[in-house]
């Protein structure tokens, strides 16, 4: 997913601080330069918690992708979000399970990548041979035998919001999966899988169940005419369809346990939707320690439900949170007209 906005980080950073702070001798003070980006060269040897790997014994995922490369009728590119499928096929294998790739169309799907929010895993999925065929020779939906799988992962990005709802392979494969006691997973516009499941006794699988899916809110940030350019908003769809939609503050990790279903609700619940996915399943998910994203993400989630004295101790204990993303949360509170809570958010990149 693009960052938030479509400047560079270096203007955002730099339109934050003439805003809310003026002058570039603040920039010296938060030495962003100490936390460097991600290696592209990283590997699976530099994640924690794939050297303590479980043997893959326990059974098979299938992490699905949408087919579809840009918004019907126009050039605006849509696809899958590489994080959204590299961080949660690291998880699976991790504690046990084989993962297959899927995708309607079967084949190679479309991919989106924004190295700005790449984390040492998204770098490691492309740098991984196995991974890399397993996704250029993605596994047709029609040919899948649900039989063969523990759970099901729906992976985010916005062309899920155009093949997944309508497409009866989808439907099936949640339909049966579920019914034989397996797992579904989804994450951000992933839910989109979810619309038009109907089960064996006739009723819609999201009926009464407590979901969350990329807000309303997260989604008219990002696309101002999204009311126009998708058919429908995916938290306005959920209601229909019956849901209990929970949502979260924006952009930050929220995700949501009914059952056997598990969903998050943006990019950045990645991480706990897979983790809760091998819970559900009767697992303790292996230790993992968490990145720069993740504690930034855990303290601005202690600021939206305790506030700033709280929030400013969960940082203290966090040194490593990402600089970047707590500023970014800032702009776009200012942004938003949110003042007042802008410059309180600036102020916890400072540590």
């Amino acid at each position: 997913m693009k960052r938030w906005i479509k400047c560079g980080l270096l203007a955002c950073v730099v339109g934050l601080l003439v805003v809310f702070v003026g002058g570039f001798a603040y920039v010296h003070t938060l030495d962003l330069d100490s936390q460097p980006q991600a290696s592209a060269g990283s590997t699976t040897a530099d994640l924690d918690f794939m050297r303590e790997a479980m043997p893959r014994t326990r059974g098979r995922i299938l992490a699905v992708v949408t087919s579809t490369a840009h918004f019907p009728g126009s050039e605006k590119k849509a696809g899958f979000e590489l994080t959204e499928l590299a961080r949660a096929y690291y998880v699976f294998q991790a504690n046990g399970y084989e993962v297959d790739i899927a995708s309607p169309q079967g084949g190679s799907p479309p991919m989106r990548r924004d190295d700005e929010d790449m984390v040492a895993a998204d770098h490691a999925f492309l740098n991984d041979a196995d991974a890399r065929r397993k996704l250029k020779d993605s596994l047709r939906l029609a040919d899948i035998d649900p039989a063969q799988y523990a759970a099901v992962y729906f992976v985010g990005g916005k062309g899920t919001m155009f093949d997944f709802p309508d497409d009866p392979h989808v439907q099936r494969l949640v339909r049966e999966v579920y019914q034989a006691g397996g797992l579904i997973g989804a994450v951000c516009h992933g839910p989109a899988a979810l619309l038009e499941v109907v089960l064996d006794d006739g009723m819609p699988l999201l009926r009464g169940r407590r979901v969350t899916a990329f807000s309303n809110a997260e989604e008219l940030f990002l696309i101002k005419d999204a009311r126009v350019r998708f058919p429908y908003l995916l938290q306005d769809r959920l209601r229909e369809k019956g849901a209990h939609y929970v949502e979260g503050p924006m952009y930050v990790d929220t995700t949501v346990i009914d059952g056997r279903l598990v969903t998050g609700q943006n990019p950045w619940s990645t991480w706990s939707t897979a983790e809760a996915v091998v819970r559900a399943l009767g697992h303790s998910p292996v230790a993992r320690a968490p990145g720069r994203d993740e504690l930034a993400v855990q303290v601005l989630a202690v600021y939206h439900r305790e506030g700033i004295d709280a929030a400013r101790i969960a940082r203290a204990a966090r040194p490593e949170a990402d600089k970047r993303l707590l500023l970014m949360h800032a702009l776009v509170a200012g942004m938003q007209g949110r003042l007042d809570e802008a410059w309180r958010l600036q102020s916890l990149a400072r540590g």
